[in-house]
């Protein structure tokens, strides 16, 4: 009788137990995302009772809404990204976000014509406050204006956060930032304003940059220009709070 060669009985061996560690393997995975599964089940089960039952604290208290959703991101669960609302409406964060987001895009409106719509976010939020008036119940926070402002994306209306240096800005219009006219805003944070001498000793561009990206700010409504004694002063009025009226 011929005997099979040594290595191939081997080899054949190996594909078996293979093949026996792949299908152990695979069942093994299958239980754990399963009772994976059922644990998510239950985490957000319990995050809906947790939520109806604190309702209005998770509206009137900032402190206590941050934790929340610090609970849902947790759990893979983002109440303002889900589809068609459908967490934000069942656990009751939906309708505080989005009336947010309505004030915020009326406090940006009123100075969009003076501040070519790039405004600090903590101008924002004073507009907001005086649009309250001596409504207390529902403090805000920063955390909640920027949740409020990612609401508004689906909008396309250009609505986003900006850090530019220590400043958080909010854009409210469709229209990127060059990086030339970030790193001007940037430096302009130091005065308020940028001249062509101080960009020329601080950045080191020459004349036709400065010029192309000074003139960018100015056609787009992001700086304004003051002439005195025949230095051109770029002025940032985002970074100063405008006497604007709400009512």
């Amino acid at each position: 009788m011929r005997r099979r060669p040594v290595g191939l009985a081997n080899a054949r061996h190996r594909e078996r137990l293979d093949r026996d560690y792949q299908q152990v393997g695979d069942s093994i995975a299958a239980q754990e995302l399963q009772q994976l599964q059922k644990q998510m089940e239950t985490f957000k089960a319990n995050l809906q009772e947790f939520a109806q039952k604190h309702r209005k604290d998770i509206r009137k208290d900032p402190t206590f809404r941050a934790h929340f959703q610090k609970m849902c991101a947790n759990i893979g669960v983002d109440p303002l990204a889900s589809n068609k609302g459908f967490w934000a409406d069942l656990l009751g964060v939906g309708d505080f976000y989005y009336e947010l987001g309505i004030q915020i895009i009326e406090a940006c409106i009123t100075s969009r014509s003076s501040d070519g719509g790039l405004t600090e976010l903590a101008e924002i939020m004073r507009r907001i406050k005086t649009m309250r008036g001596m409504d207390t119940k529902q403090q805000i926070t920063e955390d909640d204006m920027i949740r409020a402002i990612k609401t508004l994306k689906p909008l396309s209306g250009g609505y986003q956060v900006l850090q530019i240096g220590d400043k958080k800005l909010v854009r409210s219009i469709p229209k990127e930032l060059d990086k030339d006219q970030t790193t001007l805003l940037l430096l302009a944070q130091k005065e308020g304003y940028v001249t062509f001498d101080m960009v020329y000793r601080e950045l080191g561009w020459n004349k036709e940059r400065i010029v192309a990206a000074t003139t960018h700010l100015l056609q787009d409504g992001i700086a304004w220009i003051d002439s005195f004694e025949g230095i051109d002063s770029y002025w940032i009025p985002s970074y100063f709070p405008l006497q604007i009226s709400l009512n």
